[in-house]
């Protein structure tokens, strides 16, 4: 088998969960709020409204809700430069988070951090990092925080598979398990560490690197909601009840580039490779389907769940541009000297 070809073999045999009919209608609408948000980032760019680059993670919406469904609204999280649809999973609200794209003083984080810097302490996440693998310490640290603590608290790091070129992976994994802390590493593999198919840069099983720190690790589909979650219901457990890290891989797709700018791609993969993950693996008509298959809801209802998205993501565009910007003086305030 083609080395490019192992994405698509799974290591976990699926899993489906059976949630209500309001968590799957919850699921879906998590899902889709992240792929319309991301979609207007894209337009606010093109057409000039939004200052700096933005990494979109449109195809990736499985991964961010699937585990942050199975945290409490006290666990942690951390993020990456590709970090929008954690920091909504978790909790974040679209108006405030498309105010602080655009450097608005009511973002998160006052206009300051733009894309890749959003942190919802309220939330549970503790930040997106435009440093690859820059917030692996940081979780790690909230894991040990939580033990020491004596709570149940569960710590989440996400990372990309480009972050398995870093040291601090493997330093923090190290710790992780020799303190068995609550923490469970996901790495979305998204096949591209920037514009190189992750083969050619990452050696061996992804895993087993997981594994030679005694961590449990698990591979799963990305695209399938029922199969993150129910695998991190169970991690997310058995970091709470006291028995240390894990490490999940999740295979999953970018639709579009690596950032905004990233247009034409065709000199590191083919249209005909986006198209398959678009049309046959894409994570919202997986579950649309399984959703309508298992009379959860029926088309009528799906497009119901899509005109309220749809609403809430404009009227959030519109807050977000007619905000203020923050006065000059912010500049010297919330950081160090």
């Amino acid at each position: 088998m083609d080395n490019k070809d192992k994405n698509s073999v799974q290591q976990k045999p699926e899993e489906p969960i059976r949630p209500d009919k309001e968590h799957s209608r919850h699921i879906y609408r998590q899902m889709l709020t992240i792929r319309k948000f991301e979609e207007n980032v894209n337009q606010l760019y093109t057409s000039a409204k939004m200052p700096g680059l933005s990494h979109l993670s449109i195809g990736q919406e499985a991964v961010a809700v699937g585990v942050c469904e199975a945290l409490r609204s006290d666990d942690y999280i951390t993020s990456t430069h590709r970090g929008h649809g954690h920091c909504l999973a978790k909790g974040a609200k679209t108006n405030l988070m498309f105010a602080e794209l655009l450097g608005k003083a009511s973002g998160y984080c006052r206009g300051k951090g733009g894309s890749m810097h959003i942190a919802d302490q309220d939330s549970g996440n503790l930040g997106a990092n435009a440093i690859v693998g820059g917030s692996a310490g940081i979780a790690t640290g909230a894991a040990l925080s939580a033990k020491m603590r004596g709570t149940d608290q569960v710590a989440v790091c996400f990372f990309g598979d480009g972050a398995l070129g870093q040291g601090i992976i493997y330093e923090v994994m190290n710790m992780a398990s020799l303190w068995n802390l609550p923490v469970i590493y996901v790495c979305e593999n998204n096949l591209y560490t920037e514009y190189t198919h992750y083969t050619e840069t990452t050696a061996g099983d992804i895993t087993a690197r997981a594994k030679a720190f005694h961590i449990h690790a698990e591979e799963i589909a990305g695209q399938d909601i029922r199969q993150v979650y129910s695998t991190s219901v169970e991690l997310v457990e058995r970091a709470r009840s006291g028995k240390g890290p894990s490490f999940l891989l999740c295979n999953t797709y970018r639709y579009f580039g690596h950032h905004v700018g990233d247009i034409n791609r065709a000199y590191y993969r083919s249209k005909e490779e986006e198209n398959e993950w678009k049309t046959n693996r894409d994570p919202l008509i997986i579950f649309a389907k399984w959703m309508t298959n298992n009379e959860i809801t029926d088309e009528s209802g799906i497009d119901l769940i899509e005109s309220e998205v749809q609403s809430e993501i404009e009227d959030s565009v519109k807050f977000a541009l007619d905000a203020p910007y923050p006065d000059p003086e912010e500049v010297n305030k919330h950081v160090y000297a």
